[in-house]
């Protein structure tokens, strides 16, 4: 992670999560290069204390994901799964689930660093992110079904994400989707060369960093909320929201300036 401040950041994590935190931005990295950064239950396991920490810190502005080495992450890791009783599956299951919802119930922009294979909970895990930046030699699968096992919860996310049509055509196919194409159908925001792909998501974090993180706390919040509404509760929601928004000294400020013609002074 380029240090654009001179600031020597700060290294954390255990042996299958490095952490590092630098300008407000966590870069947390899965660290199993050698297995494709497949999900394992002890990978989870530092994925769920790495979030519960960042939750609970609001000097973060940013979260971004990434993986060592060549790929992004693989999914879960299939010769563990295979060694464990069904109960144990589910467990496992479950606390991916529940890794996924914490990356939405952040108070803070969760960004996808794409950079390089993405497939099954690897895919779904770019797709529970707020923000994707892919390089341009990523790939993309929920390729479960080809071993007869269906991405299920890859699906959930999928399907939020993308329209039905094409997240029905990965989730059925189990075919691979570039980088480009992930672009055209929603899947990432932004595609650049393999050298460039940690700038640019450094970049977009600095955008999101210029904005008050109370508003985006807020906005993030209702943006996921108001999915789950009908029409009349979304617009209902929204409205107290813009409301209780409009009432906070950063709005205040925000407003002022720009009918000022001044940049704002955030707190």
């Amino acid at each position: 992670m380029n240090d654009r401040s001179g600031d020597a950041g700060l290294a954390l994590g255990g042996a299958l999560l490095r952490r590092e935190i630098r300008d407000a931005v966590a870069l947390l990295t899965l660290d199993r290069a050698r297995q494709y950064n497949a999900l394992s239950a002890a990978l989870l396991a530092e994925l769920h204390a790495a979030l519960d920490d960042i939750a609970g810190d609001e000097s973060i502005r940013v979260v971004m994901i990434t993986g060592a080495g060549n790929a992004f992450c693989a999914g879960h890791d299939l010769k563990e799964m295979r060694g464990l009783e069904p109960a144990r599956v589910a467990e496992l299951f479950t606390s991916c689930s529940a890794m996924m919802q914490k990356l939405v119930a952040l108070p803070v922009p969760v960004i996808a660093v794409v950079n390089g294979l993405a497939t099954a909970a690897g895919c779904q895990l770019v797709a529970q992110c707020d923000l994707a930046v892919a390089s341009s030699d990523a790939k993309f699968a929920v390729s479960g079904v080809n071993l007869g096992l269906f991405c299920s919860t890859p699906a959930v996310a999928l399907s939020r994400n993308l329209g039905r049509k094409r997240s029905a055509e990965m989730l059925f196919t189990g075919e691979f989707i570039d980088a480009e194409k992930a672009l055209e159908w929603g899947l990432v925001n932004r595609v650049t060369p393999p050298a460039q792909v940690m700038d640019a998501a450094l970049e977009l974090a600095a955008s999101l960093k210029a904005k008050p993180r109370a508003a985006l706390a807020t906005g993030k919040a209702l943006f996921y909320r108001q999915l789950e509404e009908g029409l009349a509760r979304a617009y209902v929601d929204a409205s107290r929201t813009i409301s209780g928004n409009m009432d906070t000294g950063y709005a205040r400020e925000g407003v002022d300036a720009f009918l000022q013609k001044r940049p704002p002074r955030w707190e």
